[in-house]
C-alpha cells in the first residue's frame, strides 16, 4: 500500500513512512493511492470475530507486510485489552431502530483511545527497529491529549508535548492530561483556542529546523493516517451487529475536525453498506454551513458545553475534498490555502457531491441540555454533550425510520459534568481508575499564542 499528499507535491510513501511523517512535506495530508474492496460476503463472514480479530481483518491491507502478521495482531490486542467492555465497542438501544456506540470505554474515556492506544504502540515498535527517538507534537481540543499520552508515555524513543487551549478545554480533561507523570511528558496551555493550537503545531512541522539534527517531530493529531485507519473498524462492527452487510445502517457523528466521520466515509467506499453519515455539530457550525449551504466562510468561535468540537478549521475536510475534486492535488493546493479566506464555497457539481453524501446539523447549548435531560428520562442514560448532540442530529435528520441510526458517542458523561449538571441531572462519577483524578498533582505550562514560544519550549525541554 502506497500513500499520497492531498496536494501532490511529494512522493508516494510506505505506511511505515507516513506513520513517523504525519503532515506531509508540501502540506497536505496523506492518503491511501487507493483502497481495499470487500465484498458482502467477506464481510459477512466476519460477523462472529471479536473486536481485535476485525480490526486485524480491516488494517492489514493498509499495511502489507511492514508488520508481520502475528506482530500487529499483538500490537492490537495488547491495545484493546486496556478497555473496560468485553465488547470493547458496545451498542445500547436508545429507542426504535436508534441506538448509541459506546466509544469511551478505554482509558481515557473517549473515543481518541481506539486509535491512539494503537498509534502509540506502533511507534514504539517502529521506533525499537530503527533505533530512532522522536518528538511527539500534538494540539488537543480535549481528548486527543489525554488518549495521546496515554497511549504514548511509556516509550523510551519519543518526548510528547501536548498543546490545548488554555480555559477551553473541562476540568476533567485538563487534569487527565496535566497529571501524566514523566520526564518525557509536557503540557502546553497556549493563550488561544484550538485552531490556533493546531496552526502552531502544523508551522511546526513545515519548519523543524528548531529541532536538533538526529528528531523529527511525530504527529498524533487526526493529520496522523494511523488515527483515521483504525476509527474505520468501529463502523464495521456496529454494523455487524445490527445485520449488516445485507442491512444498511446509518450513522450520526459529533464532529469538530472531520476525522471521525471521514472514516465512516472511507468505511463505505471500502464496501461496508452505509445509508446516511450525518454530521453532527455545536454552535461552531462551519461543517454544517458547508453541507447544506456551500457556505465555508469563517465566522468568530464560540466557547460551548461540547470543547471538543469547537473548532472553526477542520483538518481532515482536506482528506475528503481531494475526492470530491478528483485526487487534484494542485487544485486541493490552491483552494486550501483561499478557503475562508477569499473563497467560501466550491463549484456547484462539486458541492453536489457533497450534500449528497453528508446530512447535517447544528445544535447549540439550550438544546444540548435539553436532549441530555429528555434522554435520560425516556431511558435512563446519560449523554455527554457531544453524544447528545449527535442524537439530535440523527433525529433532525433521519430519513427512514425503519433502518438503524447509530450515534457515535464520543466520550464519557463524567469528562463534562457542567453540562450535565447544567441539564438537571446529578454530576456523573468517574470510573475508579480516575477517582483520585482531582487529587492529583497537575504539570503544565501556560505559553504565548505565538509559534516560536512552543517551538523554544520544546527545543529546550527535549531530552538530549
Amino acid at each position: 500500500m502506497k500513500y499520497q499528499s492531498t496536494r501532490g507535491g511529494c512522493p508516494e510513501q510506505n505506511f511505515e513512512q507516513v506513520l513517523l511523517t504525519g503532515l506531509a512535506p508540501d502540506g497536505g495530508l496523506y492518503v491511501p493511492t487507493e483502497l481495499p474492496q470487500f465484498s458482502k460476503s467477506e464481510i459477512a463472514s466476519w460477523c462472529d470475530l471479536s473486536y481485535s480479530e476485525l480490526a486485524l481483518k480491516i488494517v492489514t491491507p493498509f499495511i502489507g507486510d511492514e508488520i508481520p502478521a502475528e506482530d500487529l495482531r499483538k500490537i492490537i490486542e495488547d491495545s484493546y485489552a486496556q478497555f473496560d467492555h468485553v465488547d470493547v465497542a458496545p451498542l445500547e438501544k436508545l429507542g426504535d431502530e436508534e441506538y448509541v456506540l459506546e466509544l469511551f470505554h478505554g482509558p481515557t474515556l473517549a473515543f481518541k483511545d481506539f486509535a491512539l492506544q494503537v498509534l502509540g504502540r506502533l511507534l514504539e515498535y517502529v521506533l525499537r527497529k530503527r533505533d530512532q527517538r522522536v518528538v511527539i507534537l500534538g494540539a488537543t481540543s480535549g481528548d486527543t491529549g489525554s488518549a495521546a499520552l496515554e497511549g504514548c508515555r511509556h516509550s523510551d524513543h519519543v518526548d510528547i508535548f501536548i498543546l490545548h487551549p488554555h480555559n477551553r478545554v473541562s476540568d476533567v480533561q485538563r487534569k487527565q492530561m496535566t497529571t501524566v507523570p514523566g520526564d518525557n511528558v509536557f503540557n502546553l496551555a497556549v493563550e488561544g483556542n484550538f485552531d490556533d493550537c493546531q496552526r502552531i503545531v502544523k508551522s511546526a512541522f513545515a519548519d523543524q529546523s528548531f529541532l536538533p539534527e538526529d528528531r523529527q517531530l511525530v504527529a498524533v493529531n487526526s493529520i496522523n493516517w494511523a488515527r483515521i485507519l483504525m476509527q474505520i473498524v468501529y463502523y464495521f462492527s456496529a454494523s455487524l451487529r445490527l445485520g449488516g452487510p445485507e442491512r444498511a445502517v446509518s450513522f450520526s457523528v459529533p464532529t469538530g475536525n472531520f476525522g471521525d466521520i471521514y472514516a465512516g466515509y472511507l468505511a463505505k467506499k471500502m464496501g461496508l453498506p452505509i445509508d446516511q453519515l450525518v454530521v453532527a455539530t455545536n454552535k461552531n457550525d462551519i461543517l454544517h454551513r458547508f453541507i447544506s449551504n456551500n457556505d465555508y466562510s469563517v465566522s468568530e468561535l464560540a466557547k460551548t458545553y461540547s470543547p471538543s468540537m469547537d473548532i472553526l478549521v477542520s483538518s481532515n475536510f482536506e482528506r475528503y475534498l481531494f475526492d470530491v475534486f478528483d485526487r487534484d492535488g494542485a487544485a486541493v493546493a490552491d483552494l486550501m490555502a483561499r478557503f475562508g479566506k477569499d473563497v467560501c464555497s466550491i463549484p456547484d457539481d462539486k458541492w453536489a457531491r457533497v450534500s449528497a453524501m453528508f446530512d447535517s446539523a447544528s445544535v447549540d447549548d439550550e438544546k444540548t441540555c435539553e436532549v441530555i435531560a429528555s434522554v435520560y428520562a425516556e431511558s435512563g442514560m446519560v449523554l455527554d454533550p457531544h453524544s447528545a448532540i449527535g442524537v439530535e442530529a440523527a433525529r433532525q435528520t433521519r430519513r427512514d425510520q425503519g433502518a438503524p441510526m447509530v450515534t457515535l458517542a464520543t466520550a464519557h458523561p463524567a469528562k463534562f459534568s457542567e453540562a450535565i449538571t447544567a441539564a438537571g441531572l446529578a454530576s456523573p462519577k468517574l470510573p475508579p481508575h480516575l477517582a483520585d483524578l482531582f487529587e492529583r498533582e497537575e504539570r503544565f505550562s501556560v505559553v504565548a499564542n505565538d509559534l516560536a514560544a512552543v517551538t523554544d519550549f520544546v527545543a529546550t525541554h527535549a531530552r538530549r
